[in-house]
């Protein structure tokens, strides 16, 4: 057995130097596991844990885990099983908060050599029984055209989410949506997980990642394999695009990871709607979007981590798309979100706007001009600009672009 140790002391002018450290340790030829151990006090500070191989990354769980296995069969959820080549390979540490007075750590590397068993790695959970879906909505389509009801940020126990893919793709179909891209932090080790989780519970789950970094939070869409995080975020957006992929803005104004990166491009889509927005009659996310850049398309995001929170679905995401092409639906712009798949609803239909299930509302565009929606269903002149309904209190129930 291959043993290496890392002991010492981060301290805040370590962290203001590089965020990120890297902790060498040595893989023999036909090794059979690598198996990582972090500890530290975290009650007074943290610690992000990864892992960089000669040919490239291996995976991340942040702060969500002290530890973590990799085999050629196998990998704790966050990291990439498969070959374990020879070379010098790095321990990753982000250093996330660091105290005033420094933050002691040990890092213990365990290499297995070639014919030893590796450590064994919990089962996975059963998979859940087939949910009962909610009936579709009927809605009016667009060009022929069909709705489709999504959710653009979730997480799995491939990050800091308490569900596995599997449970995840019930719980969203249980919601009644669609579509559900589940994007969890730095890594796509779940990647692989999506279309077998996906066909068994009846719902399209879209690949993303979550590119998380200290500055702000991007959502990247597709199959565009893995975006570097530690890398500045202007390069996030070309790397996304050049792959056939769209990259989103993450809850701007979501607390400390609000966005704060300089980028000479604004990317294409912004979570304008995110958990983050407690109190919907707060205008502040609508007017980060217009002073932001009001043509960047907006979508909506649960960031769903752990069953009973926020639901998936919650708030939902309608994109106007052929068959399962939600990324083509995206790029046209063809979106409204609402506070849930049942709730009130706002679409743009040729040159209509209909509002459904928004009796009483008041339907309200950037100039100001405001009207009320009677009816169950009601259509108003669509004019080349976002709307949104509200309630009388200001309380935003739903909003197309």
């Amino acid at each position: 057995m291959n043993v290496a140790r890392h002991v010492g002391r981060w301290t805040a002018d370590d962290r203001v130097e590089n965020v990120y450290r890297y902790l060498a340790f040595d893989v023999p030829a036909g090794a059979a596991s690598v198996q990582v151990q972090l500890d530290f006090d975290r009650s007074a500070g943290v610690l992000d844990l990864g892992c960089q191989a000669p040919s490239g990354w291996r995976g991340w769980s942040g702060g969500a885990r002290s530890s973590y296995v990799i085999t050629r069969e196998a990998a704790t959820p966050g990291y990439l099983p498969g070959e374990l080549e020879a070379g010098t390979w790095y321990v990753v540490l982000g250093l996330h908060r660091v105290p005033p007075a420094g933050l002691e750590f040990t890092v213990s590397v365990e290499v297995a050599p070639a014919g030893t068993a590796p450590p064994a790695l919990p089962p996975a959970p059963p998979v859940p029984p087939p949910a009962e879906r909610r009936p579709p909505r009927a809605l009016p389509s667009v060009d022929g055209l069909s709705w489709r009801a999504g959710d653009f940020h979730s997480h799995t126990v491939h990050s800091d989410g308490t569900l596995t893919v599997a449970q995840l793709a019930q719980l969203g179909a249980a919601q009644g949506l669609d579509f559900l891209a589940v994007t969890d932090h730095n890594t796509i080790s779940h990647h692989s997980s999506l279309a077998a989780a996906g066909a068994a519970a009846g719902i399209q789950l879209v690949p993303g990642q979550e590119v998380t970094t200290g500055f702000g939070h991007a959502n990247a869409f597709g199959n565009v394999g893995w975006i570097d995080f530690r890398e500045p975020a202007d390069t996030w957006w070309p790397a996304v695009e050049a792959r056939g992929g769209l990259l989103s803005v993450n809850h701007p104004l979501g607390g400390d990871c609000s966005w704060r990166h300089e980028v000479s491009r604004r990317p294409p889509l912004a979570e304008v709607w995110h958990s983050s927005w407690l109190d919907r009659r707060w205008g502040g996310p609508l007017a980060w979007w217009q002073s932001w850049d009001i043509t960047t398309i907006p979508i909506g995001g649960s960031d769903f981590h752990a069953h009973p929170d926020v639901a998936p679905g919650s708030p939902t995401t309608w994109v106007a798309c052929t068959g399962d092409d939600v990324l083509g639906g995206l790029r046209a712009g063809r979106v409204a979100i609402s506070s849930a798949s049942s709730g009130p609803l706002l679409l743009r239909v040729g040159d209509e706007l209909v509002a459904l299930g928004g009796d009483g509302a008041v339907l309200t565009g950037p100039d100001g001009r405001r009207r009320i929606v009677r009816g169950d269903t009601a259509t108003f002149p669509a004019e080349p600009a976002p709307h949104w309904l509200e309630d009388q209190e200001t309380r935003v129930l739903a909003v197309s672009c």
